[in-house]
Order: structure tokens, then C-alpha cells, then sequence
């Protein structure tokens, strides 16, 4: 005996019905908007053709003036961190990365240092050799 799991022919029906009218919905719902896709361009292309020299010379002009007000509110943000860091680091309250200020300032200091030192032995060498 073998037993057979098909679905009833009722729910084949109803699944191939549900199928057959997404699909058609579907495409028909496709063919509208490629139509009003079309219909739209051919409409529009004569206008935009008109006003192009001024859309575009308005966007370009839109990009400029949005490019620097960003640029103008970025850059005085970060001028209002460096202030703060600053403010903090004289203060002593040892913000981020003043560590690595200090080790370089000391790196430096040192470097200094040596120049200092190798520019006297340099002169008392001069000295002794005229």
C-alpha cells in the first residue's frame, strides 16, 4: 500500500488560480508603469530640454552653496573640539591623546637637547683647532 500525500484537487486549483491572477496582476500592473514611464518622458523631454541650461546651472549652484555650508558648519565643529580639548589639556584634566602631546613634546625636547649639545661641542672643537 502506498500512501499518497497529495493535496486535495481543490487546493491544487486554488494555489494554480492564485498563481495564474498574481502573475497576470502583476504584469499588467508592470505594462502600466512602463506606459506611464514613457508617456511621462515624452511629455517632459521637450521641457526639460528648455529649462535644462537653468536646471542645471541650479542644481550646480544648489551643490555649491549646500558643499560649503556643510564644509563651514564641519570645520567650526571641529574648531569648538580643538578649543575644548585645549581647554581641557591646560587644565589638567588629561583629555584623549595627551599622552602621545606629551611624549612627543618630550621627543622633541630632547632632540633640542642634542642639537644644543652637538652645536657646542662643534664650536669648542673650532675653538681649539684655530
Amino acid at each position: 500500500m502506498a500512501d499518497n500525500h497529495q493535496p486535495p484537487l481543490s487546493h491544487q486549483v486554488a494555489k494554480a488560480t492564485t498563481a495564474v491572477t498574481l502573475g497576470v496582476s502583476l504584469t499588467v500592473l508592470s505594462g502600466l508603469t512602463m506606459s506611464a514611464t514613457i508617456i511621462g518622458l515624452v511629455l517632459l523631454t521637450p521641457l526639460l530640454l528648455i529649462f535644462s541650461p537653468v536646471l542645471i546651472t541650479a542644481v550646480f549652484t544648489f551643490f555649491l552653496i549646500l558643499a560649503g555650508f556643510l564644509t563651514s558648519g564641519l570645520l567650526g565643529v571641529s574648531a569648538v573640539f580643538v578649543f575644548y580639548w585645549m581647554y581641557c589639556y591646560v587644565s589638567g584634566k588629561h583629555p584623549i591623546g595627551a599622552d602621545r602631546l606629551d611624549r612627543a613634546r618630550e621627543r622633541i625636547a630632547g632632540a633640542a637637547m642634542k642639537m644644543k649639545q652637538f652645536g657646542h661641542q662643534t664650536d669648542t672643537q673650532r675653538e681649539v683647532g684655530h
